[in-house]
């Protein structure tokens, strides 16, 4: 199919992103890496009348570390994220992550910030965010604010954001002493929309976890945590009794939608085997004294 016509401007700066949406209101959409607005645009699924590129702002690119936080510009690409040294080393939830999404040639030109904007459910940056507590730092005309992950994602490709509003930046807690993080998805095929993944993360003294959490795609409207399996788990040591009752307690948690390729009973089961292999990942990892890098 072919996308209808639209104006274009390539901005230099936000104060004209932010002048241009005040005048054009629901008629603009801001293009960032383009990967899910170009594929909506050829489909017919979005007909703006502007479109605002905001590629060419090096201000919301790159990755730094200001003490304990990792701030992630929003223009960061999927490819920067998977090859930095810093997220590797700080948040490895993200560099495992990364390599899921899609295809290079996607990842080479999607965004960050575009992703969690668009926050389809099945994404794994939004379930990353929402694991990992991260804050999102908004911009608009007004000046920023920051919402945090877990207040962001408020139904099916809905947010937070307000009108006139960009994201900036994510901002993510540096990895704890004694904190290991996981990432996995289960797809049809490597670079196929994932049909459940779950991001995962916990703290371990004396072979006891705390902290944990469990952040799910691909299951929800929404990413979702498992707060109730989260809590029983609490202080446990993630042997097979503990695996048993954090599968007893994810039916609680969890109530799947079904999809196109696949229905509830499937995700649901999916969801299950993902809980394992992170609950034993995670544990795995913090008895063999994994480095303050987590398990990669």
């Amino acid at each position: 199919m072919k996308a209808p016509s639209f104006d274009y401007v390539r901005a230099a700066a936000l104060p004209e992103v932010f002048a241009l949406l005040q005048q054009h209101g629901d008629q603009a959409r801001v293009l960032a890496g383009g990967q899910t607005l170009l594929a909506t645009l050829n489909m017919r699924l979005s007909e703006p009348a502007l479109l605002i590129d905001i590629g060419g702002l090096t201000a919301l690119r790159g990755v730094t570390l200001a003490g304990r936080t990792l701030r992630i510009g929003a223009l960061t690409t999927h490819t920067e994220i998977e090859a930095s040294a810093l997220i590797a080393q700080h948040a490895p939830l993200l560099a495992q992550a990364a390599p899921h999404i899609a295809h290079r040639a996607i990842r080479n030109r999607g965004t960050l910030g575009g992703s969690l904007a668009y926050a389809d459910p099945a994404a794994e940056w939004p379930a990353c965010a929402l694991a990992l507590e991260a804050t999102l730092v908004l911009t608009s005309a007004g000046g920023e604010r920051r919402v945090a992950a877990r207040d962001f994602f408020i139904g099916l490709f809905e947010t937070a954001l307000a009108p006139g509003e960009l994201i900036a930046a994510v901002e993510v807690p540096t990895l704890a002493d004694h904190e290991y993080q996981v990432f996995d998805e289960l797809a049809r095929r490597r670079g196929d929309y994932a049909i459940a993944g779950l991001a995962a993360r916990g703290i371990f003294r004396d072979g006891r976890v705390s902290g944990l959490r469990l952040a799910f795609l691909g299951i929800d409207d929404r990413p979702l945590r498992a707060a109730r399996t989260e809590a029983a788990l609490e202080g446990a040591t993630l042997d097979d009794a503990a695996i048993v009752l954090a599968l007893q307690t994810l039916g609680a948690d969890l109530k799947p939608f079904g999809d196109l390729t696949s229905n509830a009973a499937t995700k649901r089961h999916l969801a299950g085997v993902l809980t394992q292999r992170a609950l034993r990942r995670l544990a795995a990892g913090a008895g063999a004294g994994v480095s303050r890098e987590g398990t990669r």
